[in-house]
């Protein structure tokens, strides 16, 4: 058997004595420890967290040691997209204004043409809308405004 598997007779009967090699088994055991830090993370942790997790407690491994255990072990982060806020409702029955500068952002005379424009920030008591209007002359805030809407 042995030659045809071509092994030799002393390697067949240490691997009959030691099945699992030294090597094997702390890799199984790193391996065991990763699985314990992601599931801790929820799945949210990758390669670089787990290895900064297992420096914390002692346990020497480099990022690339991590990543090749997750990846054998079919170990992946879940990536959440971020939350985006859709502020365009294109599909709608309401009246277009007609665009009147038709992009000529110049004016000779300060009054002429008012340009605006609205952003919104998150916080902790829901959005906040924020809005500023500038003078095309000479680029100077004519007025700002802001508006809290309702919860998160």
């Amino acid at each position: 058997m042995c030659k045809v598997l071509k092994v030799s007779v002393s390697g067949y009967y240490y691997w009959l004595k030691h099945p699992v090699g030294a090597r094997e088994l702390k890799q199984q055991q790193l391996l065991t420890q990763i699985q314990q830090v992601y599931d801790r993370s929820q799945s949210r942790y990758g390669s670089p967290r787990i290895t900064d997790d297992l420096s914390e407690l002692g346990v020497k491994a480099s990022r690339n040691r991590v990543a090749r255990l997750m990846r054998k072990a079919n170990i992946k982060s879940i990536m959440y997209r971020k939350y985006r806020v859709q502020t365009t409702d294109s599909k709608h029955d309401y009246p277009i204004a007609n665009n009147l500068l038709n992009r000529a952002f110049s004016a000779e005379k300060p009054c002429q043409k008012w340009v605006s424009d609205l952003t919104y920030i998150r916080t902790d008591e829901g959005w906040l809308y924020l809005t500023a209007i500038l003078d095309l002359a000479d680029r100077k805030v004519v007025g700002c405004g802001a508006a809290r809407a309702g919860p998160k």
